[in-house]
């Protein structure tokens, strides 16, 4: 039989800041959407990513015109209305929200599936009142208008289930599409950073938005012990509101000259590639992306211990030591440990594959209720 025509129509509404696990998993979604038979709308914010140039020839951006995401909903109801899409994703609580509602208002008829991307009730004890309060609410009252939750782990999972208290089967692990040829590509470019040219010594890579959910400061204090009877570098990638503070404690440390701090890099993965060891440092995550990403390049990994995700991904432990979070003590000895004698990068990206973009859009496009849950859009 002839291949189908691409009738079939996908909406994604986003609004990502442009440089999280979150940006970088639509990106690969998406790009993947671009080799399959479906129409997709990416509808966007004003000011919020992910920002992709050039699009996939069968995937088109719809331009709200509104720089909140909360302001759009008139505008995504009227879309909703007018365009009719088959399904529709959206992903955290604000975006998921907006979209309920606005599906509400539209009397919108296809599936709707929403993605929360971490483990919600730690996050929400870092939040103010009337934030916990709103966000409790929602997904308790909103998000069962919704065909299915999707999360990336099954500790997320269990969490937002007893958040929620969703019945069974409502929230759903789906993997995460992190690992493609495109990160193999992209880590064979070269960097200028004098720190990781060969023959310099190993380099603890970090990489995260510098907050207080991801713990750099534990990082910088387990580097500050292991430096004493090593010398290494560490180089933290990810711009945030505790960079000023990040630098101030390495430098009261006495290792201000071995702490990096680029910034925001559009392309991390020579600086994984190259590493001597990548750390997690968190206290909260859903299933964290540059986790993955390291292992897909075969770089050792030392991870905390958090609320969810590294346990799963690490197979608890046995592929990279994992430590209590804010343990600066046993976070300096796995690193020393993994150091000494790393993780074999065969066993480490072999488990990776786990996570391959194919792999995790057929699992998306299922839920989603592509036809004949044919994901690949091969005629039968």
């Amino acid at each position: 039989m002839r291949p189908r025509e691409r009738t079939w129509r996908l909406a994604v509404f986003l609004a990502t800041s442009g440089h999280s696990g979150v940006d970088r998993i639509m990106k690969n979604f998406l790009g993947e959407l671009g080799k399959r038979p479906v129409h997709v709308d990416l509808v966007q914010v004003e000011g919020h990513g992910p920002h992709i140039h050039p699009l996939p020839q069968n995937v088109r951006r719809i331009a709200l015109g509104t720089r909140h995401v909360q302001s759009g909903i008139f505008r995504l109801a009227h879309y909703l209305k007018t365009a009719q899409p088959d399904a529709l994703l959206c992903d955290k609580d604000r975006v998921n929200r907006t979209a309920i509602l606005a599906a509400a208002m539209s009397e919108y008829t296809g599936r709707l599936v929403v993605r929360v991307g971490t483990t919600v009730s730690k996050n929400l004890q870092g939040r103010g009142l009337l934030h916990r309060t709103l966000q409790t609410w929602s997904i308790r009252r909103l998000y069962r208008r919704a065909h299915a939750v999707v999360v990336p782990s099954q500790g997320a999972a269990e969490d937002l289930a007893a958040v929620g208290s969703f019945p069974e089967g409502f929230v759903r692990v789906l993997p995460s599409p992190v690992v493609s040829e495109k990160i193999l590509d992209s880590a064979r470019e070269p960097i200028d950073h004098p720190w990781f040219q060969p023959g310099a010594p190993p380099v603890v890579l970090g990489a995260g938005e510098l907050c207080e959910r991801k713990d750099f400061a534990t990082l910088i204090r387990a580097f500050a012990l292991l430096s004493k009877d090593k010398f290494c570098r560490l180089v933290i990638l990810g711009k945030g509101k505790k960079k000023a503070e990040l630098e101030k404690l390495a430098r009261d440390l006495g290792i201000g000259d071995q702490v990096g701090f680029p910034g925001f890099v559009e392309n991390p993965y020579p600086y994984m590639a190259k590493a001597a060891v990548f750390a997690l440092s968190s206290t909260c995550e859903g299933l964290p992306v540059v986790l993955m990403e390291a292992m897909a390049l075969g770089t050792p990994v030392v991870a905390t211990d958090c609320p969810s995700g590294p346990r799963e991904i690490l197979d608890h432990g046995r592929l990279g030591p994992l430590v209590p979070m804010k343990a600066p003590e046993a976070l300096s000895e796995a690193l020393a440990c993994v150091l000494t004698v790393p993780t074999n990068p065969d066993v480490l990206m072999a488990a990776a594959s786990r996570y391959d973009v194919r792999v995790a859009t057929d699992a998306y496009l299922k839920l989603l209720g592509y036809p004949d849950g044919d994901a690949d859009g091969k005629a039968h």
